[in-house]
């Protein structure tokens, strides 16, 4: 996935509550109680089966932070040592 008008395309699977607690300078639990209670406008929350699933949103995580979500995930991810997929 790459979000449109960034001049660098970057794919990646998913965001992660981590990740998009760290763009936002909160804990990975106020961003699942956030997607839980339909708050943080970033995503979404999905109870399956007794366990919550979430899905971030590039493209809504960067309109909610103002940030350039692409270079945050390249900065976190190269400090944690996820891999991240280039085109």
């Amino acid at each position: 996935m790459s979000i449109k008008g960034q001049s660098e395309a970057l794919t990646y699977d998913r965001i992660t509550t981590a990740e998009a607690a760290a763009i936002l300078n909160v804990s990975p639990q106020f961003v699942r109680i956030g997607l839980q209670q339909e708050k943080l406008p970033i995503g979404t929350a999905v109870k399956m089966s007794g366990r919550w699933t979430y899905h971030i949103s590039a493209k809504l995580l960067a309109d909610y932070s103002g940030k350039d979500v692409l270079a945050e995930l390249k900065a976190i991810r190269g400090q944690s040592g996820i891999k991240q997929k280039t085109t």
